[in-house]
């Protein structure tokens, strides 16, 4: 006779250890990738002694590795902005930490505040920029780490009607740069 009930089939589970699943010590899920950010950003003592601001470029700071994993730490003054661009075969998670973040995508345009977070894969396509008058920072985690941030060209962002939507991205469709965004 089959049960629909395990507990029927293998007995107590407490007395079968082989079929409890061990805690995970690093995080294997979506949902946990996004806790992990989560819990990084409600801790400041973390990271806030870390930033730094740079007028000339973007700062950033590798703030944690873990088995296939990066979290990156970034700063971004009024004005700066990653280009259009994808991650090469890493997924990742943007949280903005403090300030505001603006993210351009095909579907149009967003405004990230702190606690803002936006979850992507592979190949997704956006540019972001502190269009704000004050800075921001914003915490980073990519599966796997990145190995590439390829740039595309502007004409690649086109609104749902097809014009170009407004983009700083440089035009160069094999220029990577090593930063995070």
């Amino acid at each position: 006779m089959n049960s629909d009930n395990d507990l029927q089939i293998a007995g107590d589970l407490l007395e079968v250890p082989h079929l409890l699943q061990a805690p995970r010590e690093h995080p294997a899920t979506v949902a946990e990738f996004v806790g992990l950010a989560r819990s990084i950003a409600d801790d400041r003592s973390q990271w806030a002694h870390l930033v730094r601001y740079d007028a000339t470029s973007r700062w950033y700071h590798r703030l944690r590795t873990g088995p296939g994993y990066e979290v990156w730490l970034l700063s971004w003054v009024p004005g700066q902005g990653s280009g259009l661009h994808d991650h090469g075969r890493s997924s990742g998670i943007l949280t903005v930490l403090e300030g505001a973040l603006t993210e351009r995508t095909e579907r149009g345009t967003r405004t990230l505040g702190a606690g803002g977070q936006r979850v992507f894969v592979p190949g997704y396509v956006h540019e972001v920029v502190n269009d704000a008058l004050e800075p921001a920072v914003s915490l980073h985690v990519y599966y796997p780490g990145l190995t590439e941030m390829p740039m595309l060209p502007q004409s690649h962002l086109r609104s749902a009607g097809g014009t170009p939507i407004a983009c700083t991205a440089r035009e160069s469709h094999g220029e990577v740069d090593a930063v995070t965004a």
